[in-house]
């Protein structure tokens, strides 16, 4: 069966990942304080929140092969603030398993700070080099 393209490209107006959470309390915390706003909740089992107009939804759902294989690249113009900011939340809050990796230069023209959440996803903040 052969599927026709449409003329025109679909539509979307939004696309948002869902992220695992051990402790959903815990982990909407340790979001909060790198930046990330809860813009809502249905008051138990589901977050969606927000930096810089970009969304995810936070579950408190975890597997912990599906945390530990789950990966986000957040774009930024300075990979070594983000890391600064980590660094402070981490010291200020009891996030338990979080942690953060100096920035790397990566061969493939990014620096990037890796943070991973206190569920274990993995966030890689990136720094695009020009050129």
């Amino acid at each position: 069966m052969t599927v026709e393209p449409p003329a025109e490209p679909p539509v979307i107006e939004d696309l948002r990942t869902f992220v695992p959470a051990r402790d959903l309390a815990t982990s909407q915390a340790f979001y909060e304080a790198l930046g990330w706003t809860t813009i809502w909740t249905d008051g138990g089992g589901l977050a969606l929140l927000e930096l810089g107009g970009f969304r995810f939804m936070l579950q408190d759902h975890y597997v912990q092969a599906w945390a530990e294989n789950s990966m986000l690249t957040i774009v930024v113009p300075d990979a070594r603030w983000w890391f600064e900011r980590a660094m402070q939340v981490l010291a200020d809050g009891d996030f338990g398993p979080a942690r953060v990796a100096e920035p790397r230069v990566e061969d493939w023209g990014a620096t990037v700070t890796y943070v991973w959440d206190p569920s274990g996803v993995l966030l890689h903040v990136t720094q695009f080099h020009a050129g």
